[in-house]
């Protein structure tokens, strides 16, 4: 069995790095997901990887208390570099060659985001992880993402978080919500629906990137998507 993809964007959740925990990062399931990296980069398939702060500081819920918007934007990218690092860590521990490039620079840390290098990096077989969102505030790290995505020429954007796909509503507050297996970008914004972030979804609809919004507390789900199996929702233009 061979991946349907050779070069992939994988977007992981801030809240997925906290496991069972209220906040703060797991190192159970740093562990898993680094494990399940690992037996994809030995596919040879090609990863970027976006992660979000969620688990450490959400800026929207920053300004919601009352904090600038701008301020609370930036506290959220530091804690996706935050992430970023214990994830190169793991992966570094398991023998796979990672970089992480912010778009903030902290040269002491981590590179400055070039996109150049950044591919010639995955060309190299390296893990490249994108940290600090896009440098801006007011743009989410599903943007980021999405935006990544398309600057390293990846195939597929794969959003990565502890619900297993688009339903129709919250499927925590209603039991009657429908999963969609596949969905378009309108129908999705016709629906007004919120699995992921709006402008993103517009960016990857414009240049024809398709989304798969999956599970990754479901060990193994990594690799099936990647592979091509039914999992999740899948969000085309």
């Amino acid at each position: 069995m061979k991946p349907i993809y050779q070069r992939i964007l994988l977007k992981l959740s801030g809240e997925v790095f906290s496991g069972d925990q209220a906040y703060g990062i797991s190192p159970a399931v740093i562990e898993q997901i680094s494990e399940e990296v690992k037996e994809i980069v030995n596919f040879g398939v090609e990863i970027g990887m976006v992660v979000g702060g969620g688990n450490i500081f959400r800026g929207i819920s920053g300004t919601a208390q009352g904090m600038d918007r701008a301020s609370a934007d930036y506290m959220g990218m530091l804690a996706t570099v935050i992430n970023s690092l214990s994830l190169q860590d793991a992966l570094e521990r398991k023998g796979v060659p990672t970089r992480v490039m912010t778009a903030i620079e902290m040269r002491q840390i981590a590179e400055p985001y070039i996109r150049r290098k950044a591919i010639r990096h995955l060309e190299q077989k390296r893990i490249v992880i994108f940290a600090a969102g896009t440098g801006n505030p007011y743009f989410s790290t599903d943007t980021a993402a999405s935006l990544r995505a398309m600057e390293i020429g990846a195939e597929v954007m794969m959003k990565a978080t502890r619900v297993d796909g688009v339903y129709s509503a919250d499927p925590l507050l209603d039991k009657n919500a429908k999963k969609y297996q596949e969905i378009s970008c309108l129908e999705f914004f016709n629906q007004n629906l919120k699995a992921i972030d709006a402008t993103a979804v517009t960016l990857c609809r414009d240049n024809k990137m398709p989304i798969v919004l999956f599970n990754v507390t479901t060990k193994g789900n990594i690799k099936r998507v990647v592979m091509g199996e039914n999992v999740g929702t899948v969000m085309r233009g």
